[in-house]
């Protein structure tokens, strides 16, 4: 219940105004019906018994005016409310503004009790003054009850902004630090071909551009579909492969209904950054890093695999102690802050060699609408490391240097 001072402004009500009207009512109108049954059992042993419906239509008419005074209590619960600054003058102004309120309440209900319990004929303005005052205090306790209930839920909505802020700046923060890490090597590679290559070096240069210009785009997005991550990871993947040459492959493997899925941006390229450093750069040998996105069940699963030494035995974190904290790190971090226990995180050895990092997330996209947009389109097409696409039946997106 989140009513402003601009809440009766313009020409008509909102979808959203009228739906806090409606939950106004329906609380009221739910009053109503709780209070009905005590009256008429009341007054069931008395020699004024009163049927079911004149006690019903008692209660309706008596938590009417709280119905329609309640837009304004909350409106005057957010106008003048309890802050830290001004809470002296919010106390002054519920005071004297609910007391006035509670007596108009107590006023009605003086007239509504005399009509359906006995009759107006023994009403006396002489004893209005009395009626008020005993019935003041339950008026000032109903109008008390609304602006408490009001503080509570805008301090609630404040509560939750502040957490979503937070988690917004901690997520924007995680994501941020892999960019001058990212460009950190990059710029390193880029350095080391200058001089003995610099056609090669010219060439990282234009697709250290390209990435960034991608990164940028998108800065301010936490997710993104996967076929866009799948570009970013490309542009990576030919600075790499332009700086180990033969020494490098890579392969991308991407099943078609997936590639609309969202999943958070820059999730791959750390993580593959971290397979080249640790899987392939401390080899002289070939060195392979394969991708591969799939859905599994209600998941979508990505795994990234390398040919490299693997991990110590008992060690999974160890590519976190030795330069690859920042990435892998960071990606736990990120997952961790997006979907809170839903996701699963691993870094486990491959049975035929190397290193292979698993992340499942929970589907959320096109895929995630189930089978039958799964199977409609056939003709999809998986992104190839230089941008192109190759035909959905065959599964597989290579890229070799």
């Amino acid at each position: 219940m989140k009513f402003g001072a601009g809440t009766y402004g313009g020409t008509g009500l909102s979808g959203q105004r009228w739906a806090r009207l409606a939950f106004i009512s329906v609380v009221w109108t739910l009053v109503g019906l709780f209070f009905s049954s005590p009256i008429y059992f009341y007054f069931l042993g008395t020699p004024k018994q009163i049927t079911l419906p004149r006690a019903l239509a008692w209660q309706m008419c008596a938590v009417v005016v709280f119905a329609l005074s309640t837009p304004l209590v909350l409106w005057l619960a957010r106008r003048f409310s309890f802050g830290r600054q001004g809470w002296p003058l919010a106390l002054v102004i519920h005071l004297l503004v609910g007391t006035a309120i509670s007596a108009a309440w107590a006023t009605y209900h003086i007239f509504l009790d005399a009509y359906f319990g006995g009759g107006l004929d023994g009403l006396r303005l002489s004893s209005f003054p009395r009626l008020i005052f005993v019935h003041l205090d339950k008026e000032l306790l109903v109008y008390w009850i609304i602006v408490v209930v009001s503080h509570a839920v805008h301090y609630y909505q404040r509560y939750r902004e502040g957490e979503l802020r937070a988690s917004q700046a901690q997520l924007q923060a995680l994501k941020m630090q892999l960019h001058p890490h990212f460009l950190f090597n990059a710029l390193h590679s880029i350095s080391a071909l200058v001089h003995t290559d610099p056609d090669a070096a010219d060439k990282m240069i234009a697709r250290l551009g390209d990435f960034l210009r991608l990164t940028l785009e998108s800065s301010a997005a936490q997710v993104v579909p996967l076929r866009q991550e799948i570009e970013f990871l490309n542009c990576y993947l030919e600075i790499e492969r332009t700086r180990f040459r033969d020494r490098l492959t890579t392969r991308i493997d991407v099943e078609p209904q997936v590639l609309d899925c969202r999943v958070p941006n820059l999730i791959l390229q750390p993580i593959v950054e971290n397979a080249i450093r640790h899987g392939v750069s401390q080899r002289s040998a070939h060195g392979h890093v394969e991708v591969r996105a799939a859905r599994a069940g209600a998941s979508l699963r990505l795994e990234v695999r390398d040919n490299g030494r693997g991990l110590p035995e008992g060690d999974a974190a160890a590519p976190c102690t030795k330069g690859g904290g920042v990435g892998l790190a960071n990606t736990r971090a990120r997952l961790q802050q997006l979907y809170g226990a839903d996701y699963r995180f691993e870094l486990s050895n491959s049975p035929a060699g190397g290193a292979v990092v698993t992340m499942e997330i929970p589907l959320q996209g096109s895929a995630a609408a189930g089978d039958e947009r799964r199977d409609a389109a056939p003709d999809a097409a998986a992104p190839a490391p230089g941008g192109k696409t190759r035909p959905a039946d065959t599964r597989a997106v290579s890229s070799r240097a």
